[in-house]
């Protein structure tokens, strides 16, 4: 029985994952030392810097992770791609791939910062919730981003320079909501989280509607 093709062209970027592990495992040597070198430096920091310092790292993880994604894509097998499916599964898969992954890498490093720099969060659960929110969110807007750089001649620069106005906001939402779980004082803003979803919500959309056009070029 023949699977939906999203679901086909989530399996072809696994077994390319599968196939090219050195980039698996150098995001996981990432993450490691990174955070190991954290542990070293500031042994267990007070909870702002912990929160700023888990989001900026989430920022570099997703690059790393998510960024390459369409970049890795030649010129050739995006043309046998565009012979065998359609702009919207392609992206969608894309999406969802992404998703996942950075869900992974989001919770490995959340227990790498656990297990080496304490854990000041004071909500425990809303903030694993939250990370694995703001993992999803870093991950649309880069997917999204890098298919619009695939298309302009593999220029990395172009994610760089489109990435910095939307990132940077999405960035402070998180670091704005995350804040109250690391204060029981203050309570989490559910309209934040609310306008965050709705941010993803925009980008999965803007995606499914401009990358045909940039497909067909």
């Amino acid at each position: 029985m023949r699977q939906h093709p999203i679901i086909e062209l989530v399996k072809k970027d696994l077994i390319l994952e599968i196939r090219q592990q050195y980039s698996f495992y150098g995001i996981l040597l990432y993450i490691a030392a990174t955070v190991f070198v954290l542990f070293l430096v500031l042994d267990e920091p007070e909870g702002a810097t912990w929160n700023g310092l888990f989001w900026v790292i989430q920022l570099f993880i997703c690059i790393n992770a998510v960024a390459k994604s369409f970049l890795q894509e030649s010129r050739g097998r995006m043309l046998y791609f565009y012979s065998i499916s359609s702009p919207v599964h392609f992206v969608l898969a894309k999406l969802l791939f992404n998703s996942v992954l950075m869900l992974l890498m989001s919770f490995i490093s959340l227990l790498l910062f656990f297990a080496l720099l304490g854990s000041p969060v004071e909500k425990t659960a809303p903030f694993v919730g939250l990370v694995l929110l703001g993992g999803w969110s870093l991950s649309m807007v880069f997917t999204f981003l890098a298919a619009i750089a695939a298309k302009a001649q593999q220029n990395a620069a172009i994610m760089a320079i489109l990435g910095f106005p939307v990132i940077v906001p999405q960035l402070m939402l998180l670091m704005k909501i995350s804040t109250a779980a690391f204060n029981p004082a203050l309570a989490i803003q559910w309209n934040d989280i609310a306008l965050l979803v709705a941010l993803d919500l925009l980008v999965a959309v803007l995606a499914v509607i401009l990358f045909p056009f940039l497909w067909r070029d």
